[in-house]
């Protein structure tokens, strides 16, 4: 049985990690009603997406140069096999409302097939038709707890 999640403020907290309810902080983006600002703010809203299996908008936020034909099932795959249960945000350069790239370098735990393990990524995002898109990753460990 995959533990719930143990770290958030209240059960109206965003997946994402902050305790503003998941109303004000992720869904106005995964409802298409605003961009996300920031490339650490897409980062999250991508994150709760993964937690939530929000597919469609997973797609849409990564950059059409970074898309693979089989990218949805990919995505919903991750769903179907992993459940997210905490996010860190390391560090985050750029990304600004004025910038053209940013990077995130985040920590997500998650639980897979019983076991408890840790993503640590380098994240690049571009901007692309006026918003922020998912481009690239280096995976700096993944490791079991």
């Amino acid at each position: 049985m995959i533990p719930p999640p143990t770290d958030r403020a209240s059960p109206d907290s965003c997946p994402c990690g902050s305790p503003t309810p998941y109303v004000s902080c992720c869904a106005p983006y995964h409802q298409k009603a605003q961009l996300a600002p920031t490339a650490e703010a897409l980062m999250r809203s991508r994150y709760a997406a993964y937690v939530m299996g929000k597919v469609d908008y997973l797609v849409a936020t990564t950059h059409p140069q970074a898309r693979s034909t089989n990218l949805a099932a990919a995505y919903q795959q991750t769903f179907e096999t992993i459940q997210w249960i905490r996010l860190e945000v390391c560090s985050s350069s750029q990304g600004a409302a004025s910038d053209k790239i940013g990077k995130v370098e985040f920590k997500a735990t998650y639980v897979q097939a019983g076991r408890t393990a840790v993503h640590h990524e380098h994240s690049r995002f571009k901007r692309h038709s006026g918003g922020w898109h998912y481009f690239d990753g280096k995976i700096t460990d993944s490791s079991t707890l």
